[in-house]
């Protein structure tokens, strides 16, 4: 799994952290961004650490590292914001399945207890399509049926 932003700092860092800790072993998420930031927002981590999810390799990259020979093999795409969804992206090794999930923006909502409670509403959106996501038989269905699978789940979710 490859969680999509464009700064790689919010959303994608909380999917990667959630696919990995609800997918416990079952999957393996990375995030990236296609204009990372370069940090982790700070309140992407204190949400995590608030709900015991651990991301002790939490760091801000480029989506080039997973377009890259030698790259974790990706099966599976999710853009979680709508500029990343929208841009051309790499060609990716393998040709993965990719689905968008968009999540309002928090990181840049003002004051910080706003921003805090729009952390916990991107959490609680990630967790509950996520949680829905990984309760597919995946190793049994079609990439198409996974693609229709994804997207009736953001639907539902919306």
């Amino acid at each position: 799994m490859l969680v999509l932003c464009t700064g790689n700092s919010a959303r994608s860092i909380l999917g990667e952290a959630l696919f990995n800790h609800l997918g416990a072993g079952r999957v393996r998420a990375f995030s990236a961004g296609s204009q990372p930031s370069g940090k982790v927002n700070p309140v992407a981590l204190e949400t995590l650490e608030k709900h015991g999810v651990p991301l002790p390799e939490a760091r801000s990259k480029s989506w080039d590292e997973f377009a890259a020979p030698g790259a974790p093999e990706i099966d599976f795409i999710f853009t979680v914001c709508a500029s990343a969804a929208g841009e051309a992206c790499p060609i990716w090794p393998g040709h993965p399945t990719t689905a968008h999930w968009g999540i309002p923006d928090p990181a840049h909502v003002e004051p910080l207890a706003a921003r805090r409670e729009a952390f916990e509403f991107a959490y609680g959106q990630l967790e509950q399509r996520i949680k829905a996501f990984l309760a597919l038989p995946l190793e049994t269905m079609s990439t198409d049926e996974v693609k229709a699978a994804a997207r009736q789940i953001h639907e539902a979710a919306a």
